[in-house]
């Protein structure tokens, strides 16, 4: 029945975006809801399975590879120093956080490590959606938050082998660090001079949406090396959207890749995240709001710092730190692999993934109170009309 449960959770992404647009806030934290309504902790009637959840990794996939599409590289470049400051900030002050509190609950250093680590990582693709219905995604805000994800997840990926290596004498951080170089070094010099030149050599093929087709291979090909080489996807794939961004069909692609993904694939992705929630049987209940405010104020203070120091005013510096506050799919992952390796035990577990819940539910509706304005308004409205389409 998974037709059905497809049909289920498009009617619902639609409904819930229009509603939680009327009330006023961004449509992504609508559909977030309703996929915790829709899923087992509530009626049941769409289960967590391998479809949806590799539709899902397809959604944010494209999710990002748009935002990269949309990415002005001359900005993006510019926001350098910004992103830097402000990712340093969301790793320090998150990591030190998670584990003085690991530490205080009894876990031990590994443990408390781990979950400092988990706490660092970011994940952008709420704050993405709620940027673009903000009309702020183009803006040297968005761009520096932005780049400081990359930055923090690039750490995360770092730490996590470098913390894997001292659990598990048979990873090697050295092969590890290798293969994330590698990634890098091989992405951004396809990027720059591969990309281009069979993009402007397909738009002459007189092959029927041959621009689209190869943009969509792209995408998907970088997203795949990037996990063959222990890096994030969505890292891939924004970076495949950079490329693309910088040739004359970027406009284009916007166009065609947001009719694919929003009609289909992202709206899954954000309903798969509250499908995937199991709100009943949480051990541990009594931790999940503590931690919570302790996930959304360090990064909220850590990255807003960094923000500040580089310039940025009080108002658009805590703006940035709100983008960072989601932790989302990154943060799953993460989450998971400690179970699966025995680093943190199934109640840990169950709390860290409220914490994930509560991090990414808060983000649009703190995003919108700081971002939005009456000069944004207009911008604003373009944006969600977008999404809803």
């Amino acid at each position: 029945m998974v037709v059905l449960e497809l049909v289920i959770i498009l009617a619902a992404a639609k409904l819930a975006g229009s509603i939680s647009v009327k009330l006023g806030q961004p449509s992504v934290l609508g559909q977030l809801l309703a996929g915790i309504v829709i899923g087992p902790s509530v009626f049941g009637w769409v289960n967590d399975n391998d479809i949806l959840k590799e539709m899902s990794n397809i959604g944010v996939i494209l999710l990002m590879f748009i935002a990269g599409l949309e990415t002005n590289l001359r900005e993006f470049q510019a926001s350098a120093k910004a992103s830097t400051a402000v990712g340093i900030g969301g790793i320090v002050l998150p990591l030190v956080g998670g584990y003085a509190s690991g530490m205080m609950l009894g876990l031990s250093p590994f443990e408390s490590m781990f979950f400092g680590l988990v706490l660092t990582a970011t994940s952008v693709s709420i704050s993405v959606q709620t940027l673009r219905e903000l009309g702020k995604l183009k803006s040297k805000e968005g761009a520096t938050i932005l780049g400081a994800a990359v930055l923090d997840d690039v750490a995360v990926i770092v730490l996590l082998a470098l913390l894997m290596s001292l659990i598990d004498s048979g990873v090697s951080i050295g092969i590890v660090l290798l293969k994330k170089f590698l990634f890098f070094a091989a992405a951004i010099l396809i990027a720059w001079k591969v990309v281009p030149w069979l993009m402007n050599r397909f738009a002459h093929s007189g092959i029927q949406q041959a621009p689209l087709v190869l943009a969509v291979i792209l995408c998907l090909s970088f997203a795949a090396f990037a996990e063959a080489t222990g890096v994030a996807g969505v890292i891939g794939a924004y970076l495949a959207g950079i490329s693309i961004s910088a040739t004359r069909l970027q406009e284009a692609m916007i166009e065609k890749v947001e009719v694919l993904s929003y009609g289909i694939f992202v709206p899954i992705f954000f309903v798969g995240i509250g499908v995937s929630t199991q709100l009943s049987g949480v051990d541990g209940i009594w931790m999940v709001i503590p931690l919570s405010l302790l996930a959304i104020l360090t990064k909220l203070v850590g990255s807003g710092l960094g923000a500040k120091w580089v310039g940025f005013s009080w108002r658009s510096s805590f703006g940035i730190g709100a983008g960072m506050i989601s932790r989302g799919e990154v943060a799953l992952i993460l989450a998971t692999l400690g179970l699966e390796q025995g680093i943190i035990e199934r109640s840990m577990f169950s709390v860290l993934i409220m914490v994930v819940l509560i991090t990414t539910i808060v983000t649009p509706p703190i995003l919108k109170v700081l971002f939005q304005s009456k000069h944004g308004a207009a911008a604003a409205k373009i944006g969600r009309v977008k999404s809803n389409t």
